[in-house]
Parts: structure tokens; sequence; C-alpha cells
């Protein structure tokens, strides 16, 4: 995936390990109105290092809008880090050949059993890194992930940070 390389906040195997362990991203597309349509999918991989793909499983809306306009994104994030990844790109939509039966395969290996319409093969122009703004008020990870459940609750981040961060998250959420 086109990414800046050199940083490790792109690299091509943290991003391969984000898609392999979340199971549900979002997939934006633009409607023939030009409204925005976004599209829970469960089988978003990377592909090669510059494609993404997905299954069309049930996504009549999503396939519609690919055809009359390419442009795509995909948006996966874990949700107990509240770190993922921003994909944009151009989709292309296949149903048969050699790329297709190679997908296929990998998604029946993988134990896909809803039927597959098509295939979306996206070549990624960008990547960005999303982050939770908490990162920006100095809690690490480790804080956010707390005994492996999301943090949701604000109320378990304040109670585990010092009297100082609690003040700072609380101003900065205009509590």
């Amino acid at each position: 995936l086109r990414c800046d390389w050199s940083s490790d906040v792109c690299s091509s195997d943290l991003i391969r390990k984000l898609l392999s362990e979340q199971k549900l991203g979002f997939v934006a597309t633009v409607s023939p109105d030009g409204t925005p349509n976004l599209s829970p999918k469960g089988t978003i991989i990377a592909w090669d290092e510059n494609t993404l793909a997905f299954a069309d499983i049930r996504s009549p809306q999503t396939i519609r809008n690919l055809k009359n306009n390419p442009s795509i994104e995909i948006n996966v994030i874990d949700p107990f880090s509240r770190k993922g990844f921003r994909f944009k790109g151009d989709a292309e939509i296949i149903s048969n050949g050699e790329k297709y039966d190679k997908i296929f395969s990998h998604y029946q290996k993988s134990g896909v059993k809803s039927s597959i319409k098509s295939i979306v093969l996206v070549d990624v122009k960008e990547v960005n890194e999303v982050l939770s703004p908490l990162y920006d008020l100095g809690f690490t990870e480790d804080e956010i992930k707390i005994d492996g459940k999301s943090t949701i609750c604000l109320f378990d981040l304040l109670t585990h940070r010092s009297e100082e961060h609690t003040s700072e998250l609380q101003s900065h959420l205009n509590l």
C-alpha cells in the first residue's frame, strides 16, 4: 500500500495485521446524486502491496455507486486501541478471471460461506493513520485498552489517570 514506508506508522506489516484482526470496516462511496454512501464490510483484505479487496456479498448500492464513480474510501479501526487506517483509491469490480478465482479461493479457505457476487479491488492511492484524540492528551494505548476492553466509558479513563490528566481531559471534553 502506498504510504511513507520510512514511517513505522504505515508499515505494510502493521496494515496487514490490522486488516487480518479486524473483521469489520466501513466503505464510503459516492451516490449518483453526490451524497455519501457508507456500508459495513466484513471481508476487507490486503491483496498485495497496493491493493485492498472485499467481497460483494450484499452490496447492491456500493456496486451501483462504484460503477458510476470508482472513488472509494475504506476505514478500518481497532475499537480497543482506537487506532486504524483510512485508505483512499479507485475501485474495480471483477466477477471472473484468474485474479477473481484466486481471491475467491482465498475467501473460501478463510471460511467465507456467503455467496460472493463479485470482488471489489481497490487501487490504494493514499493511506492515512486514524488515532483517537485521547492520544493527543497523552494517553497511552495501554491506558486506552484497560483489561483488553475498549474504554468507551470516559469514567474508566478518568479513574486511571492523574488529577492533572483528568482535568485536561474534562476541559477538552467540556465536562
